[in-house]
């Protein structure tokens, strides 16, 4: 028995399978964890939720931006449609109603105690613990599962502001901000403000004006925690300061890497990428 987690697929269904033969997955016996961002952009994002979905409580899926962006749609947001989305086929599949309502029910935060490891899409603040963290994902998860509530957040979750967490947030401006925080945040400064113009990787960004990667925030109150997230293609992969850095790259011609929790082993597949690079910052 093993647990893989895997980084952003993005609709990159053949490259799952070879990642998933590679690491001689076994549903009978193993569990697939993915970091969110199953769709968008690549050429099978509905074979990708249909594989998901058949699996089971065999896969655990946290969401991310992208699966958002395709919930917007499907609830008649289309104020954001790109014309590097694909999301097509899924919006129009005969079993559409089935996928999108088992979206609408992942998770946003996943913790496994006895695998002593969370996953998230993109990050955590640094004010944030476990129990916070945990009750701001329930109120999204509260939003997305209201047949009333989710398409009036699905009107509302676009946009850069609030960028700081405050327990004073109320309303869409909270939510708004507790999603930014799962699904899109890589850097913040040392007040813990939001850069939601940095998308580069760590190398590529000039930190003189005090923004660090999310999980380099000396104050950080989930430092305890072992997390694991995506999101960040031109970060790569990364292991160390107890964060796994899982997103690599796949759409873009990195590769899709998948890590054995049980003893932190890494897998990856070479990918030849389905989307041009100037496409990337969304």
């Amino acid at each position: 028995m093993a647990t893989y987690a895997i980084g952003d697929i993005q609709g990159c269904f053949k490259e799952l399978q070879q990642l998933l033969a590679l690491i001689q997955f076994n549903p009978a016996q193993d569990s697939l964890w993915c970091a969110g961002d199953l769709v968008n952009r690549g050429p099978a994002s509905l074979e990708v939720l249909r594989f998901f979905k058949q699996l089971g409580d065999k896969a655990v899926v946290v969401l991310g931006n992208h699966d958002l962006h395709l919930l917007a749609e499907a609830a008649g947001n289309t104020a954001h449609v790109h014309k590097t989305d694909t999301l097509a086929p899924v919006l129009n599949g005969p079993d559409r109603n089935e996928l999108i309502t088992w979206l609408r029910h992942r998770p946003f935060l996943h913790y496994d105690k006895a695998l002593g490891l969370t996953m998230v899409h993109a990050g955590l603040p640094p004010q944030w613990d476990l129990n916070l963290a945990q009750q701001c994902a329930r109120e999204l998860e509260t939003l997305l599962q209201d047949d009333q509530q989710f398409p009036q957040f699905m009107q509302h979750f676009y946009g850069k502001s609030p960028k700081k967490w405050s327990n004073k947030l109320e309303g869409w401006d909270r939510a708004r901000f507790i999603s930014s925080c799962f699904t899109r945040m890589r850097y913040c400064n040392a007040k813990g403000k939001l850069d939601f113009k940095r998308a580069g990787s760590p190398g590529m960004e000039c930190q003189d004006d005090g923004f660090l990667p999310w999980y380099l925030h000396p104050h950080r109150k989930s430092h305890d925690l072992k997390i694991v997230f995506g999101h960040w293609a031109t970060h790569g992969f990364h292991a160390g300061h107890n964060v796994f850095a899982l997103d690599t790259g796949c759409l873009w011609g990195g590769s899709l890497t998948a890590l054995r929790l049980e003893d932190e082993a890494v897998f990856s597949i070479p990918c030849k990428g389905e989307a041009t690079p100037n496409a990337y910052n969304r």
